[in-house]
């Protein structure tokens, strides 16, 4: 199977995709929630995206491409005319025109899951009706995550319990394979008969119902899913890695099974934490996802490491010494976890407490052949080089005891920054953003030990 993941903006991407190549997507877009979502990088809370909207120029200007080229474009004017500029159709002209592009790239036979919930669902039912057709919605699927405790019930309301997943094909000859589940203990002991034959059977509706027969045809999935555990109702599972809007992989999996075939094309264009491509690798479908942060990227990218029998294509990285500058000078913590992907280590591979930088952006530990581990602590840094950098990333290492300090910088180090990591207290090895560009690694520990 193959995993084609870009990073950038996927508005941009969908538009180089090959018209009606989709057979199914699934996209966990924002919510217009109003609300930043966190991770941490470097000891440091750092947004991973906001999901928050104000109206402006540009949302003008897209309003006015939707009226004058999209199909939807009735739905931009209806709209523009009740809620008028503002922060909701600011996100509902964002989510206009990428739905608009899912729709040119899905086949004939293809389907689009939305997931939602209360902040907009109701505006995305009608959007979606505008851009694929009302008679085009196939369900609108209730995921019940019910976990009544905790901070959420703190509301003077009732408590909410589930999200909204919109589903909508793009026509009569989509893609379904019905689903079904176990029944449940209860129901399978109301079996409690035996014929001639030895068949487990209940007398129900005047005639026999057969035990085997039952368990082979199984429990027909409805619109509402009860069993699928979401990570407030299990926040200790070992799938989860840190990324604020992760979904199960069981969620997935359940919606690729029923609505594409092995060998299909799925795509996600929200990657998120990749959850939608490791299902579809692992049911052996292809994958093609994007997403505008790299630190989304990188953990897609570290899960379907894991995934036997994948080949993984990333594009939209800095290409050149020019790439690495802009993505550092738009966001120092991309550009961050862009570094540290290109020696091996992830931004979730270390730990550290919330709150101010602790002036370690990876830390990468490994087993000698003796059983002892090797310790290397990385720091990262976007700006201009300053001698305090070697300094600063050489008196952390010592102070967590590891065994060498490894330098990330943009740019090429000062002389007295060479000297002064070859002759510390502690090596530390300066790697600039052309040397990972050049492929360069950081030496395996046995080297060094």
């Amino acid at each position: 199977m193959r995993a084609d993941l870009h990073f950038g903006d996927n508005l941009e991407w969908l538009g180089r995709l090959k018209p009606e190549s989709v057979d199914l997507c699934y996209i966990d877009p924002p919510f217009n929630s109003q609300a930043g979502y966190n991770i941490i990088v470097g000891g440091a809370q750092v947004e991973a995206f906001g999901d928050t909207w104000s109206w402006g120029a540009e949302d003008m200007r897209a309003y006015r491409n939707l009226v004058a080229l999209s199909p939807c474009g009735a739905w931009a004017e209806g709209m523009m005319k009740v809620i008028g500029p503002c922060g909701m159709f600011s996100y509902l002209i964002f989510m206009a025109e990428r739905l608009d592009a899912i729709r040119r790239v899905l086949k004939p036979t293809g389907s689009i899951y939305v997931h939602c919930d209360q902040s907009a669902n109701y505006h995305i039912r009608l959007l979606m009706d505008a851009v694929f057709g009302a008679g085009n919605c196939r369900r609108e699927i209730v995921w019940d995550i019910s976990v009544l405790s905790g901070f959420k019930t703190i509301a003077n309301n009732w408590i909410r319990g589930h999200d909204t997943i919109l589903f909508y094909t793009s026509g009569d000859e989509s893609t379904f394979n019905k689903q079904t589940t176990e029944h449940r203990p209860e129901y399978i002991a109301r079996f409690n008969k035996v014929d001639a034959d030895g068949r487990r059977y209940f007398d129900g509706r005047g005639k026999p119902r057969y035990l085997d027969d039952v368990l082979a045809k199984g429990k027909a999935i409805g619109d509402v899913w009860g069993d699928v555990m979401s990570f407030q109702q299990a926040p200790t599972s070992k799938e989860r890695v840190g990324y604020p809007t992760q979904k199960p992989l069981a969620l997935l999996d359940r919606i690729i099974l029923a609505s594409s075939n092995p060998g299909d094309l799925v795509m996600d264009c929200f990657l998120g934490s990749g959850t939608t491509a490791v299902s579809a690798v692992r049911n052996g479908r292809n994958f093609i996802g994007c997403d505008l942060t790299f630190m989304a990227v990188d953990i897609a990218m570290e899960r379907l490491k894991e995934v036997e029998g994948v080949e993984v294509h990333l594009t939209g990285h800095p290409e050149t010494l020019d790439d690495a500058r802009t993505l550092a000078e738009r966001d120092k913590f991309q550009f961050q976890a862009w570094a540290l992907s290109c020696v091996g280590v992830s931004t979730d591979g270390y730990t550290a407490k919330k709150g101010k930088d602790s002036g370690i952006d990876g830390r990468l530990v490994e087993v000698l052949k003796d059983g002892s581990t090797y310790t290397t602590i990385i720091s990262v840094k976007g700006g201009k080089p300053k001698l305090v950098d070697v300094r600063d990333v050489m008196g952390t290492a010592v102070k967590e005891n590891a065994q060498r300090a490894v330098l990330l910088t943009l740019d090429e180090p000062t002389k007295d920054m060479i000297t002064t990591a070859a002759s510390g207290t502690m090596p530390v090895l300066v790697l600039t953003a052309q040397d990972l560009l050049d492929g360069k690694k950081i030496p395996p520990a046995e080297a060094n030990a």
